[in-house]
């Protein structure tokens, strides 16, 4: 036998885990089946061995015992066994006696239940003293045994009713019976139980890609009502949080709109000059930083979420790179109608085509469905960005000077803003390596 070692418990262990359910209700289950299990297989080696033993030895104790007498009486009084001796017995006993002068023991036939056999050899054995024969086959529902004597064979027929016990059956119907009751009522609370859960992931999954969840409503255990009541808060306060935000950002970037628009102003009446001419790209460059905050800020919280075909958004977003003079290969397979917010994703791809076209001729986009989840990547052949650099990119309002400026003439907002409406959708955006040689923007949407 192998030794317990570390790493066959671990291995083991493991090998458990897996086969563990991996939901909530399956677990509960396993936890309420698990000791019905434990105790059926209990009371089945007590009652079912110990107890059923115990009771098939005392019964055939006594058919022994019966038969004993039987025997006595036969040998004390021979011309008895043609007279009512045999009638008496049949009467009495509930057993059938015949003798056959001059016969011998019939062969061993196969036995139909070892158990009862067993006990009743050993028992016959003990208390009769004879040479003996048992057969279960030739009647049903009754055993018949033979007993040679000096000068034949005795026949002894006995029901089975007399050497067994109807309680182990009884025992048996009533504790699957009572465990199939137990099952069914506890998968039934379980799922009552369970449900109000699933229905809290549910309304979080849905807030987590930006969907509406109005009709959720805290219900079931009070631990999960508290749960939901805390989720039902914080959905409220990162509500509030982002419509202050995008109410703060508006009403800066509508004070900031109205002296912009006077220099302007003041700058066309002005007459030309070097000097005008670099106060109006600095103007201008303002006017950019300030739509870009309110962008940002903006997000896609105000979109409702539609079914939209993604391989025509594509066509869409590639048509407009087109006529800016991209050259842009797309792609699209599988079926890819997905609900989002189709300006907030379109503004998406746009920033990440706009970027692939700043430092790259060639640009392709692409999408797929795959499994429970689509895909759309971004690719470009342009300098690409160092492995390192690349969730820094992400991030609100820094410019990579290195390898490649991916908002050059912006405020470093576009890829924050396309993170921005991705995870919005409950989905993720990544960068990489093309194929084309440059930068793969990969994004991840659940469908």
């Amino acid at each position: 036998m192998a030794e317990l070692t570390p790493g066959l418990l671990s291995a083991l262990a493991r090998h458990l885990k897996r086969m563990t359910p991996r939901n909530l209700f399956g677990r509960a289950l396993v936890i309420i089946v698990a000791p019905v299990l434990l105790l059926q297989a209990i009371l089945g080696y007590v009652f079912l061995d110990r107890h059923w033993d115990v009771m098939t030895r005392r019964l055939c104790r006594g058919v022994a015992g019966d038969i004993s007498a039987i025997v006595e009486m036969l040998d004390t009084a021979p011309l008895a066994r043609n007279s009512g001796l045999l009638s008496l017995v049949r009467r009495n006993l509930q057993m059938e006696v015949m003798f056959s002068r001059g016969q011998t023991l019939p062969a061993a036939a196969e036995p139909q239940y070892p158990i009862l056999e067993r006990v009743l050899s050993e028992e016959l054995a003990a208390h009769v003293g004879l040479p003996f024969a048992i057969d279960t086959e030739r009647h049903a529902g009754s055993v018949d045994m033979y007993f040679a004597l000096n000068d034949g064979v005795l026949r002894v027929n006995a029901p089975l009713s007399r050497m067994t016990s109807h309680t182990s059956q009884l025992f048996f119907i009533w504790m699957v019976g009572a465990s199939v009751v137990l099952l069914g009522v506890a998968i039934l609370f379980l799922r009552n139980q369970i449900r109000p859960i699933l229905r809290l992931a549910e309304a979080a999954d849905a807030f987590g890609r930006g969907q509406p969840a109005e009709e959720f409503k805290p219900s079931g255990a009070t631990e999960v009502r508290r749960a939901a009541a805390a989720f039902l808060a914080m959905r409220e306060r990162i509500a509030r949080h982002v419509d202050q935000r995008t109410e703060m950002l508006a009403g800066v970037s509508h004070d900031l709109r109205t002296p912009i628009t006077r220099l302007k102003l003041r700058l066309a009446m002005m007459p030309p000059g070097d000097d005008v001419a670099a106060v109006g790209e600095d103007v201008a460059e303002m006017e950019q930083m300030v739509e870009g905050f309110l962008a940002f800020a903006r997000g896609a919280q105000a979109e409702a979420t539609e079914p939209v075909d993604l391989a025509r958004l594509l066509d869409e977003v590639a048509e407009a790179a087109r006529e800016r003079g991209a050259q842009v290969e797309t792609q699209a397979t599988g079926d890819l109608l997905v609900p989002v917010r189709r300006q907030a994703l379109k503004r998406c791809l746009t920033n990440l085509v706009e970027n692939a076209r700043r430092h790259g001729t060639r640009l392709g986009l692409a999408a797929s469905r795959q499994a429970r989840q689509v895909e759309i990547t971004v690719d470009d052949n342009g300098p690409g960005i160092p492995a390192a650099d690349r969730e820094a990119a992400f991030r609100p309002f820094v410019r990579l000077d290195a390898g490649r400026n991916l908002d050059q003439g912006g405020v470093g907002l576009g890829l924050a803003i396309a993170r921005d409406v991705v995870r919005l959708h409950g989905g993720e955006i990544t960068l990489g390596d093309s194929p084309m040689g440059g930068l793969r923007a990969t994004i991840t949407l659940p469908a």
